[in-house]
């Protein structure tokens, strides 16, 4: 069997876990943080999970994580 491209943008922005669950970071902490609460802010900092919708097509993206 031939081997796979790994997708570039989706290796620095995806993890697979032990489990096999991928983690993403949360979308808005870029720029334009004046406006956001310190909650709100302080909350973008963690990691979370991918929803199971979009997990399968990940792990097609990544194959060797």
């Amino acid at each position: 069997m031939l081997k796979l491209k790994t997708h570039s943008a989706s290796k620095k922005r995806f993890k697979i876990t032990g489990t096999g669950k991928v983690k993403r970071y949360k979308a808005f902490k870029g720029h334009i943080l004046a406006k956001k609460s310190t909650k709100r802010k302080r909350n973008l900092r963690k990691s979370a999970m991918t929803s199971s919708a979009n997990t399968a097509t990940v792990k097609k993206l990544i194959p060797y994580k």
